[in-house]
């Protein structure tokens, strides 16, 4: 039988990454917060907590992918691809509150198969597999069952570009504060696609996000009975930039309601899902060429 990912690994890594931000937390020394463009921060946690996981994965599976925030893409000759934000949150972080994550999802030809968000300073660990539901310490989760904006807590945040972009997310944040029950912005995409996944909240949206902020989130959701789109209502939400997840309830009244994605413009890394799924065809046409010179 082939060495195939589980949810016990998910649990070595979760356990790999609390120790290592549980070090750092609170205890942050000068020098090791660092600005890596307007914004957007790295610390001493990210870089050793993304380490930290990807040498725990290549020393289980070193031929798989694998696109990490700081690390960037190693895209091997596999159909398996581990997305990681090591610290997704480092704002909370470098601040000491409480609210951040590590975020480690597993993709199989580009579909999700397993997801973690680990939130150490709350003690809290996200998990799910394909097809065998969603959890929180190991206990099943299901998202609410609110059927409208009007009753719902919803969620969204605000990208580092903000100032750069004709959506911001300005719009939509002050029509649906005043439509929704309340509002809240963790600053922590993959905490608020598992407080969705939780029932905690009711939907979530954002704009300009990265594969490695929704990778492991998206999966819980969907474990959870819920539902994840893109801002048209399709499949685009891992690289495409733009995500609204919801219990399901009131997913097209909350899609519909936003402005929509940023016009005219490319994704970052739309070039390494272009890789992704280059490599993966090339071997498929490969095996093909190799069956037909046996034959």
């Amino acid at each position: 039988m082939p060495d195939l990912p589980d949810m016990s690994f998910l649990d070595v890594l979760g356990d790999r990454i609390a120790e290592v931000q549980l070090r750092h937390f609170g205890k942050m020394k000068p020098g090791e917060v660092n600005l890596k463009r307007k914004r957007d921060l790295l610390t001493i946690a990210d870089t050793q907590t993304e380490k930290a996981t990807v040498d725990a994965i290549k020393s289980r599976w070193p031929g798989h992918s694998i696109l990490a925030e700081e690390g960037g893409a190693t895209i091997t000759d596999s159909d398996w691809c581990w997305i990681i934000d090591p610290v997704d949150g480092t704002t909370n972080f470098a601040r000491g509150m409480p609210h951040f994550a590590a975020s480690v999802g597993l993709y199989h030809k580009l579909k999700p198969v397993l997801g973690l968000v680990e939130a150490p300073a709350i003690r809290e660990r996200f998990t799910a597999a394909k097809g065998e539901g969603a959890y929180l310490n190991g206990k099943r989760i299901k998202v609410s069952k609110v059927p409208d904006i009007e009753h719902s807590l919803i969620a969204t945040g605000f990208a580092y570009v903000r100032n750069d972009v004709k959506r911001n997310n300005v719009d939509n944040f002050s029509k649906l504060v005043l439509q929704c029950h309340d509002l809240r912005r963790l600053g922590v995409a993959s905490m608020d696609l598992a407080y969705v996944a939780a029932g905690r909240f009711d939907g979530y949206w954002e704009l300009f996000l990265k594969p490695w902020d929704v990778a492991a989130g998206a999966l819980l959701v969907r474990e959870a009975g819920g539902r994840v789109t893109d801002f048209a209502g399709g499949e685009d939400w891992l690289f495409g930039e733009n995500c609204v997840a919801t219990n399901g309830r009131m997913h097209e009244e909350l899609r519909n309601a936003l402005s929509g994605a940023e016009p005219n413009y490319t994704p970052v890394l739309r070039g390494v899902e272009k890789k992704l799924v280059g490599t993966r065809l090339s071997r498929v046409r490969r095996s093909k060429a190799a069956d037909r010179g046996r034959g």
